[in-house]
């Protein structure tokens, strides 16, 4: 059985997934395979994809038809994944923003964990080339998240994060509505919601030098929308459950701790 895949979601990185695909191969032993999941990318990145994918075995390609977000492709590729066999599961970012050599550290944490996130705001994690205004976006963003949820992640809303199979079959995937970047607090969510163990270690974030960001403010005011839901509808199931049964739901805290 394989052992670990690498799932890039690329659109238009024609300039960035030949050198991220090899830094990605040169940090790992054999064992470690990627997937390139391509969006109909119009500048080529599928076409440089296959020609990665026929030089090596260990990389794989996916070509969708469809752009429906990053939500989507990565459903996309855990369902190729779990289908042909892989053990974990890693969300990595094709632009350069996360840093490969950080992988076997982190499929090491998976060893013992269900979920590792790869974090930029816990101690020793930090973010290189971002204005003040991202940063105070996405620390933002993750101090609403922690009180609307009343969960423990400091960096819920990073992509660079490691699944064992055995965490995303407890995790119903096919509910997932969310399909730009909340779907990374929406799996987050899910799995300490699963009862799942949730690791953060800290990395280095570093913006991306070619190509043009996806953030936009439509995916800003979705992820506040579902959050807010998500955190109103877990206060009510709690209220519930104190009047039902005379007891609190099991705490979304005591599961995630710090690397």
């Amino acid at each position: 059985m394989n052992e670990s895949l690498v799932i890039i979601p690329t659109y238009d990185e024609a300039e960035n997934i030949r050198p991220i695909v090899a830094r990605t191969l040169a940090a790992t032993d054999d064992g470690v395979h990627v997937l390139v999941v391509d969006d109909n990318s119009p500048d080529g990145t599928g076409d440089i994809a296959e020609q990665l994918a026929s030089e090596t075995d260990r990389v794989h390609v996916l070509h969708r038809t469809v752009k429906d977000g990053l939500g989507g492709a990565y459903l996309a590729g855990f369902a190729w994944g779990l289908e042909h066999g892989y053990d974990r599961l890693v969300e990595m970012d094709a632009d350069g923003s996360h840093h490969p050599e950080y992988l076997p550290w982190m499929l090491e944490l998976a060893d013992s964990n269900d979920l590792v996130l790869g974090s930029r705001w816990v101690k020793g994690g930090q973010v290189e080339n971002w204005p003040w205004y991202r940063e105070a976006l996405s620390r933002g963003g993750n101090l609403y998240t922690r009180l609307a949820l009343g969960i423990a992640v400091r960096d819920a809303t990073g992509g660079f994060r490691v699944f064992t199979r055995t965490a995303l079959e407890r995790i119903d995937l096919d509910g997932i509505a969310s399909k730009g970047y909340c779907f990374q607090v929406d799996l987050c969510w899910r799995a300490l919601e699963a009862g799942l163990h949730v690791v953060e270690t800290p990395i280095t974030f570093t913006e991306r030098e070619h190509g043009v960001s996806k953030m936009s403010g439509n995916i800003v005011r979705e992820s506040l929308t579902l959050v807010t839901k998500w955190g109103i509808a877990r206060r009510l199931r709690e209220a519930r459950s104190l009047v039902r049964d005379h007891h609190r739901l099991p705490s979304v805290r005591r599961n995630a701790h710090v690397a």
